[in-house]
């Protein structure tokens, strides 16, 4: 009798409970983590007791930072959450599905739909959507390793438990949900681990470094601006008594608002939501932002076969008879009409169309480990499998046909996939009869995509090294890696994968294709090359890339693939298209190349103020800057450029050493900007120029070489860039000409003493700061002959050319 499960009355009077499977835990955050991430930080904590400081001594003019700091808040939380709604609407329209049976009818539904008592009808690939206790089993084997670390296949038989997040990888059975939502396994875990778990982000851990940095130094000198701004208006006493102190107060907070980076992190969460709304756009959902930036960084990346060089469609090609048996043709046409078939065994029902009548005695289901499937009829065993599998190490045997093996490799080496079918006595203990004996070769076409050359030959261009891992015939995957480009001129089986770390890298740095991996020995060769230095990208659909991907720096999935692929994934190719890899690539070499480029400019900002801070503190000198003014110098220089240089295309290859390659261009460049500024200041305070004539220098002293570096590092400079920059050289003559925009920011004619004093300064300063412009890109091409060596050290492929 059929199993009919519950009733729609039944499914109703659960849902109205509340015992349904619903359980939150979207693919991005939350909006009250981007809202926190965006505004409840140390530094607006800062800038926020600033401006209530400068309100309540009556210089409002002077909190214009306020406002642009709620203009960074704001536009970092509205991009952030246009990225999450971006990425939640892909999300709900590829979301995972269970199979269950209703009212004796089968239907695919939302996992969160899935109630109390249900009866999940689970088959090879699905994964369990809740805890459930098994009704029926057909050779059900569940993967349980993402949960319980054990690698080895479960075999289920009635009445035994099923737990939600393990993975179905062989067999069919029905099992009945019994805990379901919260109370369910695998959501009873951390969650977070498996989803949110933090991408390595060198980006994110380098700026949180320097803000760290930052958080710790402004208190102390904050306290030494503030005693040298009293002391240089008349000392404590008088400045307390006469109201000077509201000017000392006013020069500390213009000190501290410079030197903090809030631009950097806005730019910086801004390019990740970018990037992941651009990428979803080419329908890949990105399911952790930082992953975007990780993509610059993959060196290796590993395919499967199966769905990334080929369409995946098997297509039955044809039947080589080797011992006369009856009843194989209708053996086969069995294996065709299974319902927990694999593509492979259902393209036999293209070509064998009748199929044995009788109900089979004993079946023994296809698993990744074994690579084969057997089932026992009334006149004995038929085994369906891999030659070598089927066959291993039996070529001496005098009963065994000779040919088999070089039969099997001369179709294997044209790019064909080979089984045998084999027939003997039969085994209860999943072993091949040790008297069977081989009845058919068979072949099987694979479909190679058409961008797959294309995307390999980019990646090659691209210095990023190439591995195939799959779990066919080494010799089929060769011939394949070679049609599409590879030079693959065999392939290694896995099966002689050395036990040693050291010869197993060696054995990774001379072949390119692998064949017969099984899942664990996929996530041994990640784990290696990560082990090694790599950054590893792994792609793949089946149940089998699960471990692998997991392991892997970034996983990539296919949305054709098993929902436990794709669950652990960081990446998700929506259509499954192969050729989205460069763009991806492509785009998070974007990210944080500009990242990089802009944060020189944030971080020579901060170095500078840092250094003003402590020289003009140390030297008990009046700061030479209103807060006013270092905000409109701030958003000339920095802050509008870095936005529209933070999209720009970039296809600079990643180096690591981001953070020490941007402080070997910002401090020393703040140094140079700092001894041209003290050295003004103290040279007009000595000719006895007046305060307000000072600033206005200083000003404009700051906003050219500010210009200077903005040119410097937009290099080089095409008609976008140069107009961008241009811009801002307008914006500056406009902040010097139009009268009340002067007015407001107390901005004064200079005499000539004064400008022959400015323009002097700035030359100097522009100088050191070519200086440091050439001693930086020594160190970046260092840094790049570096990288180049340790790629070229670590894998066999050719090292990356690069230029200057």
């Amino acid at each position: 009798m059929m199993p009919t499960g519950l009733t729609s009355a039944e499914v109703e009077e659960r849902v109205t409970a509340g015992l349904t499977n619903a359980f939150v835990q979207g693919t991005s955050r939350s909006v009250w983590s981007i809202v926190r991430a965006n505004v409840l930080t140390l530094f607006n904590g800062i800038i926020l007791v600033c401006f209530i400081v400068l309100f309540a001594i009556g210089r409002w003019q002077d909190a214009l930072f306020g406002f642009s700091a709620i203009a960074n808040a704001v536009i970092g939380s509205v991009q952030e959450f246009r990225a999450k709604r971006a990425l939640d609407r892909l999300a709900l329209l590829n979301a995972p599905h269970a199979t269950v049976v209703r009212d004796g009818t089968e239907s695919a539904i939302d996992v969160g739909t899935v109630v109390m008592d249900d009866l999940l009808r689970l088959r090879a690939g699905d994964q369990v959507a809740a805890d459930a206790i098994v009704a029926t089993s057909r050779g059900l084997q569940l993967d349980e390793s993402m949960l319980t670390g054990e690698s080895d296949p479960v075999e289920k038989s009635p009445g035994d438990r099923v737990l939600s997040g393990s993975v179905v990888v062989g067999g069919e059975g029905d099992a009945t949900v019994d805990r379901v939502g919260a109370d369910s396994f695998a959501n009873s875990l951390a969650a977070e681990a498996k989803r949110f778990s933090l991408v390595a982000s060198e980006l994110r851990t380098s700026i949180n470094r320097v803000l760290t940095f930052v958080a710790w130094i402004i208190g102390p000198v904050a306290l030494l601006v503030l005693n040298a701004q009293m002391i240089a208006n008349g000392g404590w006493t008088e400045a307390s008594a006469d109201g000077a102190w509201r000017d000392a107060v006013t020069a500390t907070i213009a000190a501290i608002v410079a030197m903090v980076p809030l631009g950097l992190v806005l730019m910086t969460s801004i390019t990740f939501a970018v990037g992941a709304v651009k990428l979803a756009r080419q329908q890949v959902l990105v399911q952790e932002l930082p992953a975007v930036e990780g993509l610059a960084r993959v060196d290796i990346i590993c395919l499967d076969k199966t769905g990334t060089l080929t369409q995946g469609d098997i297509v039955f090609d044809d039947a080589y008879p080797l011992t006369a048996r009856d009843g194989w043709e209708s053996v086969l046409a069995w294996y065709g009409i299974q319902t927990d078939a694999n593509a492979t065994a259902r393209s036999l029902a293209s070509r064998f169309t009748d199929p044995v009548a009788t109900e089979p005695v004993y079946r023994v289901p296809f698993s990744s480990a074994r690579k084969w499937s057997a089932v026992t009829f009334d006149d004995g065993m038929w085994i369906l499998g891999g030659p070598e599998m089927v066959f291993p190490d039996r070529q001496d045997d005098p009963s065994h046909p000779r040919d088999l093996a070089a039969r099997a490799s001369e179709l294997a080496s044209s790019g064909r996939r080979t089984l045998v079918l084999a027939f003997g006595t039969p085994t209860t203990d999943e072993t091949v009869p040790a008297d069977a004996v081989p009845v058919a070769l068979l072949t099987f076409r694979e479909n190679i995509r058409p961008d797959a050359a294309e995307t390999l030959g980019y990646f090659a261009a691209q210095g990023v090294a190439v591995r195939v891992i799959s779990g066919d015939n080494p010799q089929t995957v060769a011939a394949i890696a070679r049609d599409v480009g590879l030079d693959a001129p065999h392939g290694f089986d896995a099966r002689n994968l050395p036990e040693s770390q050291d010869e197993l890298l060696r054995v990774l740095d001379e072949n390119v294709v692998f064949g017969r991996v099984t899942p664990e020995q996929k996530k041994r060769i990640v784990v290696a090359l990560k082990a090694a230095g790599h950054t590893v990208a792994m792609t793949g659909d089946g149940v089998n890339d699960a471990l692998a991907i997991k392991e892997a720096d970034i996983g990539i999935a296919m949305n054709s693939g098993a929902a436990a692929t794709k669950a652990v994934a960081r990446l998700v190719l929506l259509d499954g298209r192969f050729s989205h890899l460069p763009n991806v690539v492509a785009e998070g070499r974007q990210v944080i190349a500009n990242i990089e480029r802009v944060s020189m400019l944030f971080l020579t900002k901060t170095a500078y103020a840092t250094f003003l801070a402590l020289t003009f503190g140390i030297l008990l000198l009046p700061f030479p800057f209103l807060p006013r003014q270092l905000s409109v110098t701030d958003g000339l220089t920095i802050g509008i450029p870095a936005f529209f240089l933070a999209l720009l295309p970039n296809a600079q290859r990643y180096i690591p050493g981001f953070l020490r390659r941007s402080l070997t261009f910002a401090v020393p460049a703040g140094v140079a900007v700092t001894l041209g500024l003290a050295a003004y200041a103290r040279l007009a305070a000595n000719m006895r120029i007046p305060e307000a004539e000072i600033r206005t220098g200083s000003t404009l002293i700051l906003t050219m070489v500010g210009l200077w570096i903005l040119v410097v590092l937009a290099r080089p400079v095409t008609r976008f860039k140069g107009i961008v920059i241009g811009a801002m050289m307008v914006g500056l003559v406009l902040v010097y000409t139009i009268p009340f925009v002067r007015g407001f920011l107390q901005l004064v004619d200079p005499t000539l003493p004064t400008a022959l004093l400015v323009i002097a300064t700035s030359l100097a300063s522009i100088a050191l700061i070519e200086i440091v412009r050439f001693v930086h890109r020594r160190v970046t091409r260092l840094d790049l002959a570096k990288a180049a060596l340790r790629s070229h050290g670590k894998t066999s492929d050719p090292p990356p050319t690069t230029t200057g």
